[in-house]
C-alpha cells in the first residue's frame, strides 16, 4: 500500500486546477465592449502518464448549470458507461439534450502515454462558456481523468489556457484490477457493467495497487501507476 500513499499525496498537490493564460501570437483580438455572435476553440489534449492509455475525450461547452459529475454523489449511467468502457458516445448524447450545453465533441481514438489530439468546437456566443473535457484511464476499473466546468470566460481571441486534470474514481465498479474487469490493453476484460458494486459515489480515485504491491489476482503492473495530474489540456481560442 506504499505506492497508494504516495498517489494520494500526489493527488492533495493537484486537487486545485492549474490555470495558466498564454498569448498565441494572434493580432486578432475581441474589442473591447463588443458582443461577438460566435467563438471557436481548440481543445487539445496531451497524456501525461506513464503507461495508461486515454479513451476517445468527450468534449463539452456549456453554460453554468451543466455539469458531468460531482464529487459526493453517484454518477450518472452515461459517465458510469464512460468511465467503465471508455466510449463517450453516451455523455456525448445526455450532454446534447441539455438546453445549457453549446457545443459538443469527441476525440478519434486512444490516446497513448506522451501522445496529443485536439478537438475543434465553435459555438454561437463568447458570454458564460464552460468546458468540460473527460476520458477514461483504460488500464482501471472505472478511474476517468476529467475538468468539470471550466470557465472560458478570460480568453481572447489569440490567447490559449492550460489546465491540469486530475483522476477521479467513478464509484460504480470495485477496483479489483482483475483480467475479467479490466477492459484496456493490459487485461482486455469486460467494458461496461450495469451492476453497481462499489461505493457509488464520485470521488478522486486512491490510484492502483498492482500485482507488484500486494493486490493478489491483479492484472496490472506497477507501470500501471500514475501521479495526478493525468493529462494537461490547452484550449485556444481561435475566432
Amino acid at each position: 500500500m506504499k505506492g497508494n500513499r504516495s498517489i494520494c499525496f500526489n493527488i492533495i498537490l493537484v486537487l486545485s486546477t492549474m490555470l495558466v493564460l498564454t498569448a498565441c501570437g494572434s493580432d486578432s483580438e475581441t474589442p473591447s465592449g463588443s458582443n461577438p455572435t460566435s467563438a471557436s476553440y481548440r481543445v487539445t489534449l496531451t497524456n501525461i502518464t506513464h503507461s495508461q492509455p486515454l479513451s476517445p475525450m468527450a468534449v463539452v461547452l456549456h453554460g453554468d448549470t451543466y455539469s458531468a459529475w460531482e464529487v459526493g454523489t453517484s454518477a450518472s449511467p452515461a459517465l458510469e458507461v464512460l468511465a467503465e468502457d471508455g466510449s463517450p458516445v453516451d455523455l456525448i448524447q445526455a450532454a446534447d439534450t441539455v438546453p445549457q450545453v453549446l457545443a459538443t465533441g469527441t476525440g478519434t481514438g486512444l490516446l497513448l502515454p506522451g501522445t496529443t489530439e485536439s478537438v475543434d468546437l465553435i459555438v454561437s456566443t463568447a458570454d458564460r462558456v464552460n468546458l468540460t473535457v473527460v476520458t477514461m484511464l483504460v488500464n482501471t476499473n472505472d478511474a476517468f481523468g476529467g475538468l468539470n466546468g471550466q470557465s472560458l470566460d478570460q480568453l481572447a481571441v489569440g490567447q490559449s489556457a492550460i489546465f491540469m486534470a486530475p483522476t477521479y474514481d467513478a464509484g460504480t465498479e470495485a477496483n479489483s484490477e482483475s483480467a475479467a474487469t479490466i477492459p484496456g490493453p493490459a487485461a482486455g476484460g469486460e467494458g461496461f457493467n450495469v451492476v453497481r458494486d462499489d461505493m457509488d459515489f464520485v470521488r478522486i480515485h486512491p490510484g492502483v495497487i498492482s500485482d507488484q504491491d500486494g493486490l493478489t489476482g491483479s492484472a496490472l503492473s506497477g507501470d500501471h501507476r500514475w501521479d495526478n495530474p493525468v493529462f494537461k489540456l490547452v484550449v485556444t481560442r481561435t475566432s
